[in-house]
């Protein structure tokens, strides 16, 4: 068994070389946040050979838990992936994400519905069925993972071509006209990565999307530069002022970002920096703002989807006059 489970392992687990920022030609700023980059995409992946290994599904918790801090949540993520391909292959049962989740993931839930998109990204449409994201708000997460995976991986077409889904078919009750915008957030999160942490060069990628994208890609970018680091103070205020008529989305992104981080215990210190500069407090104060919102919307039935109005009202916390406090 123990052969198996490494055979899995070596079969399963996608290559660390795809996470080099040369291999997939991201920007480099500087070596620093080159490094940073690369180590993400690393602990990423060994979160999914954790997963793809294991005997039972909560045995990919102890190596998890000794991933550094900063880089834990991205482990979670690449096991959530690594759970829901093994729950989408036609051998090996189907509840290996739903089993995670009862454990210390749970703390890292939002992390782990993203993990769950870059599964579907990779398994094919008629096996989405078997994608466990039973969560009506967070459910649309799975689709921040999925864009981010396409703009990370497929990056001429989702980001310099500006390619975008119609008509999404998931989740099966829709509507599927928003899925685009979900998935948009996860193109602007990757987009953080594809421009190095360079935040001119981000900055300038999202203003030739045609502007009806701008929102959303912004809320991914600042999700990112929140959650992932990789600028100064200096940097972030830039790219904040930058933003113009969209401060209060990048607020609103990094409002998530500082609520999976406080949730996992895994605030460090660009979280603190990054949250002080776009919503103008700690990130526990964002992630209280972040939680009581979603407390409201939750149930609320509206032209949107309760995920949307959850972004919304953190949103408008952040809006005095179309700017951020």
């Amino acid at each position: 068994m123990s052969m198996w489970r490494s055979l899995r392992r070596r079969v399963l687990t996608p290559d660390v070389s795809e996470t080099s920022l040369a291999v997939r030609g991201f920007h480099v700023k500087n070596a620093e946040a080159r490094d940073r980059l690369e180590t993400v995409g690393r602990s990423f992946l060994t979160g999914y050979a954790y997963a793809a290994e294991a005997a039972q599904d909560l045995d990919a918790e102890v190596g998890l838990e000794g991933v550094p801090a900063p880089f834990r949540g991205f482990a979670y993520e690449g096991a959530a992936m690594g759970f829901a391909v093994r729950d989408g292959l036609p051998v090996g049962g189907t509840r290996h994400v739903e089993t995670f989740l009862t454990g210390r993931a749970a703390r890292h839930v939002y992390m782990a519905y993203v993990g769950v998109g870059w599964a579907m990204a990779r398994l094919p449409r008629f096996r989405w069925s078997t994608l466990h994201a039973p969560d009506p708000l967070l459910r649309w997460l799975v689709l921040d993972g999925y864009g981010f995976h396409q703009a990370y991986f497929k990056t001429d077409r989702y980001v310099h071509q500006h390619h975008r889904e119609v008509n999404f078919p998931w989740p099966v009750d829709g509507p599927a006209g928003y899925a685009a915008r979900v998935i948009d957030q996860g193109v602007g999160r990757a987009m953080w990565f594809v421009g190095g942490t360079d935040a001119e060069r981000v900055h300038g990628m999202i203003q030739r999307f045609p502007a009806d994208r701008h929102a959303d890609l912004y809320s991914g970018a600042g999700l990112a530069a929140t959650y992932a680091g990789g600028a100064d103070g200096a940097e972030l205020e830039w790219f904040r002022d930058a933003a113009g008529p969209h401060r209060a989305d990048v607020a609103q992104g990094a409002a998530f970002a500082a609520g999976a981080r406080v949730l996992a215990d895994l605030v460090v210190p660009h979280n603190e920096v990054a949250t002080k500069v776009f919503c103008g407090m700690s990130p526990a104060e964002a992630s209280q703002i972040n939680d009581e919102a979603r407390i409201a919307t939750t149930g609320l039935r509206g032209d949107w989807p309760e995920y949307e109005l959850w972004r919304q009202r953190i949103r408008g916390e952040f809006e005095r006059e179309g700017d951020t406090v």
